[in-house]
């Protein structure tokens, strides 16, 4: 329960910053944020079993200590360093998180996440450069990493730079096929479309959003996500008509778990009425009225 616990807390943070610096997006994007942390030490033991939601603020101080004395003695202990991690997220201490965070990247590298999760930490803090440098890391490594790809291009969009956003998918979308060759399904290429026509979306570049989920709709008629994607699109210039059909196909072909959060995107209302199709400001649009209890974290 214990791991459960810290996985859905580390999860959480990571959507919201995702979500909130990306603006425009949908849930039928992204497959599990975290995967599912390993560790030898039974729920009795480790000391992650011991925190708890309720936990008063004293004892999260106490608990926060004990793991550093560890880490004293022990400084990659894992289990010490989630617990720590945890415990700084429970309290809004993003400022503390970031030392476990570098070392938990340092000695988790087959787990990238938690350098995903570095590097939003330090967007929040406004450490811009470096949380680029970190998202550009893991991208040497894991060119396909669509957290990484997910989060750089929002921060790209935070700092009104589109084209650096639009260039980073494009890059990645050249290289695709020679590095899926070499290790197959090392990119997503529907998952990295899905995300540029996000971003095309985002600086209401409606045309090219729309031809790019057309495309993949074409390229394979059971998936979901272009339909609604294009569904969003077509709502939020206010072609509702046009966006029903696409709401009601979307929802017929989704897994059953996401019928009902397809029908909320369909019942939302624009707040406000988009500039003409074709449109490309030069600041990223505000966030889409997406309902605020729909993850991006939903495989196809």
């Amino acid at each position: 329960m214990a791991q459960k616990r810290s996985r859905w807390l580390i999860n959480l943070f990571l959507v919201v910053t995702i979500v909130g610096f990306l603006g425009f997006s949908f849930f039928p994007l992204l497959e599990n944020i975290l995967p599912r942390f390993k560790t030898s030490a039974s729920p009795s033991s480790s000391p992650v079993a011991s925190a708890s939601p309720s936990t008063g603020l004293a004892d999260m101080a106490a608990q926060a200590k004990g793991y550093e004395l560890v880490l004293l003695r022990e400084p990659d202990n894992s289990t010490a360093l989630r617990g720590l991690l945890e415990i700084r997220l429970q309290q809004g201490d993003l400022k503390g998180a970031i030392v476990p965070l570098e070392k938990l990247a340092q000695v988790k590298t087959e787990e990238s996440d938690y350098a995903v999760l570095l590097a939003q930490a330090r967007q929040q803090l406004g450490e811009n450069d470096a949380a680029i440098q970190t998202y550009r890391q893991i991208l040497v490594t894991k060119p396909g990493n669509m957290n990484a790809l997910q989060g750089l291009a929002g921060l790209y969009l935070q700092q009104k730079r589109p084209l650096a956003a639009v260039g980073l998918l494009q890059d990645t979308l050249k290289v695709a096929e020679a590095t899926n060759q070499a290790q197959p399904n090392a990119i997503d290429i529907r998952a990295v479309k899905l995300l540029l026509g996000q971003v095309y979306a985002n600086q209401k570049q409606y045309d090219r959003a729309i031809a790019l989920y057309d495309d993949l709709t074409k390229g394979d008629n059971k998936d979901f996500r272009p339909l609604l994607a294009k569904a969003v699109i077509l709502q939020e210039q206010g072609r509702n008509a046009q966006a029903k059909p696409l709401f009601d196909q979307a929802a017929t072909l989704a897994p059953s778990q996401y019928k009902d959060q397809i029908q909320q995107l369909a019942a939302s209302k624009p707040e406000s009425n988009p500039e003409p199709k074709g449109s490309n400001p030069a600041q990223p649009d505000s966030p889409a009225n997406v309902p605020s209890n729909v993850s991006p974290n939903v495989a196809k």
